[in-house]
């Protein structure tokens, strides 16, 4: 009973992200399955992008830029990529987040709920594009503050807050 025990601690672990021996090496694999998981979601590379989560008083925006100015093909992939996620959002859809991140990730049970109190516009920049997402809602405010420091730590180097 007590291997029993001990790996289905060990096996959440796992999948969770965590273990209490090293931190940084847990956040480290962490990282690295995000990554992998995020390449069969999204289409544009991770090496040559940067998502920005940048919070603000009613919800916040989420930037996913082309690392080197004038990448029309990674620019061309984030922007295609944010119009489904914009209108997936406004469904309540937040399936990739939830297969990127896990389906417990800070936030995401809330958005989901909350989807119909939530405004999710999707402009072009330049350099890639751009997801405002706006509530009155301070819960949702909160929930959407959470899930951008999840998707910031998940995302390692690949993203930057606007803390």
């Amino acid at each position: 009973m007590g291997v029993t025990i001990a790996g289905a601690v060990t096996a959440v672990a796992l999948v969770t992200g965590g273990s209490q021996q090293d931190p940084g090496k847990d956040r480290t694999e962490r990282q690295a399955v995000v990554a992998e998981r995020g390449r069969t979601v999204m289409p544009f590379d991770l090496e040559q992008t940067t998502h920005r989560f940048i919070p603000a008083a009613t919800g916040g925006t989420q930037d996913v830029v082309a690392d080197r100015p004038g990448d029309a093909e990674q620019i061309d992939l984030i922007r295609t990529h944010l119009r489904k996620e914009a209108e997936a959002f406004s469904r309540g859809d937040f399936a990739d987040p939830a297969r990127i991140h896990g389906s417990d990730m800070p936030g995401l049970a809330e958005l989901r709920e909350g989807y119909d109190r939530v405004e999710v516009r999707y402009e072009d920049r330049p350099d890639g594009a751009t997801l405002t997402y706006t509530t009155q809602d301070s819960a949702l405010v909160d929930a959407l503050h959470d899930w951008f420091e999840a998707q910031t730590g998940d995302h390692g180097a690949h993203a930057e807050s606007g803390h």
